[in-house]
C-alpha cells in the first residue's frame, strides 16, 4: 500500500484590522498590510498532524500567492510537514474562488498520488467559506465539512470525522477525500525548535506556474473569476448614545437603576 499523502491547503491573509481596498482595481492592497497565515488554516494543520501521528503519513504544503509568502508558509514546515509547494504567478494575480479552487485542484493533481486534502472551513479575508467545496467539485472527491477531530480506520482508506454543526454527528468517509475543518477546532501546536533550522533554512520550496500545473489561462485570475466587484462604499459609524449622570453619589446612582431598570425587564 502507497504511503498515506495529506495536503494541506494553506493560506496567507492580511491581518484584518490592516486591509486595505484599492477604489479602482476593487483588489485587496496586499503590501500595505502585514500578512499572518489564515487562523483556520493553524487548525487545518494541526488536524492534518494528528492524522499524520496516527499513521506515519507524508503531509505536504500547497498554497497560492506571491513569494513574500514563503517565511510564513515555513512555519508548517517547523510545525511538522515534509513538503511545501507555492503557486505562484501574476496570471493568478485577483482570483476569486472558483479560480483559485481550480489552481489548488490542479496542483493536487499534479502531486499525484493524494488521499486527503484539509483545509481551513474559510479564510479570514474573504470568509465565503466556498473552497473546500470548490476543491472536492474539481477533484471530483467527496466533502466532509465543519470537521473538529478525525482518525484513520484500520484500513487506511477509510477515515471517521467528528463534525459539528447544531450539535455533534460522527461521519464515516473514503479516501481520496476533502476535509474542511471548523474554525478553533483544536489547539494548533507551537513550532517544533529541533525542525526549524531544516524548515527555515533546508527544505527547498517548489514554485508552480501555469506551465508547471498546465493550466488554461481562461480559468486562472481575474479572467477566470466570474464574481464581480462593482463598488465599494464605506459603512456607517454610528455614534454611541451617552448621557452623563450628575450629581451626588446618591443621586447618580438612582438616576443609574431607573436607566437600567427597564432595559433588563426587557
Amino acid at each position: 500500500m502507497p504511503e498515506l499523502h495529506i495536503v494541506v491547503c494553506m493560506k496567507v491573509t492580511p491581518k484584518p484590522e490592516e486591509i486595505q481596498v484599492d477604489p479602482k482595481t476593487m483588489l485587496i492592497r496586499r503590501e500595505q498590510a502585514r500578512s499572518e497565515i489564515n487562523p483556520p488554516d493553524l487548525n487545518a494543520i494541526e488536524l492534518a498532524l494528528q492524522l499524520k501521528d496516527q499513521s506515519a503519513a507524508r503531509l505536504s504544503i500547497v498554497s497560492m500567492g506571491p513569494p513574500f509568502f514563503e517565511p510564513l508558509l515555513r512555519v508548517g514546515l517547523a510545525m511538522g510537514a515534509d513538503g511545501l509547494y507555492l503557486l505562484s504567478d501574476r496570471s493568478f494575480a485577483g482570483a476569486d474562488t472558483l479560480a483559485t479552487t481550480y489552481v489548488l485542484a490542479s496542483a493536487v493533481k499534479k502531486l499525484g498520488h493524494v488521499d486527503l486534502v484539509v483545509c481551513g472551513e474559510e479564510s479570514s479575508d474573504g470568509a465565503t467559506g466556498q473552497v473546500p467545496a470548490g476543491l472536492a467539485e474539481w477533484l471530483g472527491w467527496p466533502l466532509i465539512s465543519l470537521a473538529v477531530e478525525a482518525r484513520l480506520e484500520d484500513s487506511e482508506e477509510g477515515i471517521l470525522v467528528t463534525r459539528e454543526s447544531h450539535g455533534r454527528s460522527l461521519v464515516r468517509g473514503q479516501m481520496p477525500a476533502v476535509l474542511s475543518v471548523k474554525s478553533a477546532a483544536n489547539q494548533p501546536r507551537f513550532m517544533d525548535y529541533d525542525r526549524k533550522a531544516w524548515a527555515f533554512e533546508q527544505v527547498p520550496m517548489t514554485v508552480w506556474g501555469p506551465e508547471d500545473l498546465e493550466t488554461d489561462a481562461a480559468r486562472v485570475g481575474l479572467s477566470g473569476s466570474p464574481t464581480a466587484v462593482t463598488g465599494l462604499r464605506e459603512a456607517d459609524v454610528r455614534d454611541r448614545r451617552r448621557k452623563r449622570l450628575e450629581g451626588s453619589i446618591e443621586n447618580v446612582s438612582r438616576q443609574l437603576v431607573e436607566l437600567l431598570d427597564p432595559l433588563l425587564r426587557s
